[in-house]
């Protein structure tokens, strides 16, 4: 008798973030870079984790009648998620601030909701086929925010300003010999 295990397929056309970094441009480069696609895959792992989405079926856990989903409708329904829920929502929170609100509308259309291009730009009022660059610039801000790409520290002296003190002299290299063809 032989027996498989079965690994869980993955779609990879049901997200639009896993079409844009598996499919190439016409230099065979892909659409976002493996720090991007990891970023609005945690995000929209959060965003999951979090219950935000809507439910798609119903759910017959409880009667209707009973008032035992009374919570899902009264103000107090943080109350009953999970502990987990309730950091993946500071997690969550924490990603779209960091990001900014001018980027975070993109992400949550792209990433959480797996919306496509066209309805972001549409829903945003972007102009028309700039969602995939608008899409990049915020996933790298959100790498850069979950630490996957670093950010760049000027050195001290990349800075201008001790030019303004009163005992800076600039240090003068000395000249290259001038290469032999011009001799």
């Amino acid at each position: 008798m032989h027996t498989e295990t079965l690994a869980p397929q993955f779609n990879e056309t049901e997200s639009p973030l896993a079409r844009l970094y598996l499919r190439k441009d016409a230099h065979g480069k892909t659409y976002i870079d493996g720090q991007q696609f990891l970023a609005g895959e945690r995000l929209r792992s959060d965003f999951e984790r979090a219950h935000l989405s809507q439910r798609l079926t119903s759910s017959y856990s409880e009667s209707a009648g009973s008032g035992g989903r009374h919570w899902q409708m009264s103000d107090n329904a943080i109350a009953n998620l999970s502990d987990n829920a309730i950091a993946a929502r500071q997690r969550l929170h924490h990603a779209f601030a960091a990001v900014g609100p001018e980027l975070s509308g993109i992400l949550y259309q792209v990433c959480c909701i797996a919306g496509g291009f066209e309805q972001a730009e549409r829903i945003l009022a972007l102009p028309p086929r700039s969602g995939k660059a608008i899409l990049s610039l915020a996933l790298t801000r959100l790498a850069r925010h979950y630490g996957l790409i670093k950010i760049y520290q000027p050195r001290k002296t990349d800075s201008i300003a001790h030019w303004a003190t009163d005992d800076y002299r600039p240090a003068i290299s000395p000249a290259a010999s001038p290469p032999a063809h011009q001799l």
